[in-house]
């Protein structure tokens, strides 16, 4: 009877932290194209140059292919 216990106890330990993790990490990972284009609406505005600290070089995607 006490190991059903702890066995509930450690799915339901389990199911709590998959419930916690969905909206935090699994949707935004299933839901891309919708997050990238909130993010270019948020930044559309936003100059970069004034927003970087002054010895830092503007962000740029390091895995875009140099042209």
């Amino acid at each position: 009877m006490n190991v059903w216990r702890t066995a509930a106890a450690g799915v339901g330990f389990v199911a709590v932290i998959g419930a916690v993790m969905y909206p935090i990490y699994f949707y935004p990972m299933q839901h891309i194209d919708e997050y990238k284009a909130v993010q270019k609406i948020n930044r559309a505005n936003v100059d970069k140059s004034k927003t970087q600290p002054a010895d830092l070089t503007i962000w740029s995607d390091p895995f875009k292919p140099k042209t």
